[in-house]
């Protein structure tokens, strides 16, 4: 019988296409809609991320992580922002909001004036987003944070976008900013104006003055990390911030929602006024 060789340059291909996934195990991870491969995925991205600088601590939080089937099926039913405005504020709570965030304005004067200083971002569009993201705190959200940007990161419906975020928990996790154990929102969003990991990285702030950058245990830390967010999108001190407003786009910039962000927006100027 006629044996059949490869051509030497169909060698020379594969074993190039090979050595590539052996430097980038990660091209080997493909992502799925079920948890079936998650746990082969999380072992291959551990050794990509390795390879591209996360320390110890980082890959020990990663072998932790688990696949969160509630994560995906909130990823898939944000139905929220499709509601009419008016149905979004009254889900969302808005008249609650305006209230408490009228008295956190009241009693945190010092705070908030310091902030409109250094930020040029006014107390109301920051205490909207405070009590719209978690009701000032009280939830925080109960995902373990690193399983749940892991999971997204796996999905195959936005992976792209969560690889980078997943880079960053672990990024925050080797700089100790972030206990490995950490519980957040179902999307991997953190503290108390829920920050996604890549933006914690970006524009986290010192805001208490001790050193450290903690958006979960500290409030003057959530806060003026959210006002040098909106700055970095664009915020114009002494400017408007309605709909047709210039400081409305920086809105745009913190959640993609047309309802959303309206309705801080409304909220923020009942606050402020």
């Amino acid at each position: 019988m006629q044996r059949l060789y490869p051509h030497p340059s169909l060698i020379v291909f594969v074993a190039l296409i090979v050595g590539s996934l052996a430097l980038d195990p990660a091209m080997a991870a493909k992502c799925g809609n079920n948890a079936a491969g998650f746990n082969l995925w999380i072992k291959l991205f551990q050794k990509e991320a390795a390879s591209n600088g996360i320390r110890a601590n980082g890959l020990k939080a990663l072998g932790t992580a688990r696949y969160l089937k509630k994560t995906i099926q909130l990823d898939r039913n944000q139905k929220s922002f499709k509601y009419s405005l008016n149905k979004f504020m009254q889900v969302r709570g808005a008249n609650t909001i305006v209230k408490k965030g009228k008295s956190l304005k009241r009693s945190n004067a010092k705070l908030f004036s310091l902030l409109e200083r250094r930020y040029g971002v006014p107390a109301g569009p920051l205490l909207a987003i405070w009590g719209m993201e978690t009701g000032f705190g009280r939830d925080l959200g109960n995902a373990h944070t690193v399983s749940a940007v892991a999971t997204l990161a796996y999905d195959c419906r936005r992976s792209a976008f969560f690889t980078e975020q997943l880079y960053a928990v672990l990024k925050l996790v080797d700089r100790r900013m972030l206990s490995p154990s950490a519980k957040g929102a179902a999307h991997g969003e953190i503290g108390q104006t829920q920050f996604l990991p890549a933006n914690v990285l970006k524009f986290g702030v010192d805001g208490d003055g001790n050193g450290r950058v903690d958006l979960v245990r500290s409030i003057p830390d959530a806060l003026a990390s959210t006002a040098n967010f909106l700055r970095a999108h664009g915020w114009r001190r002494g400017i408007g911030y309605q709909p047709n407003q210039t400081n409305f786009n920086a809105l745009r910039g913190w959640n993609a929602a047309g309802v959303y962000q309206k309705a801080i927006a409304i909220i923020g100027s009942k606050i402020d006024g």
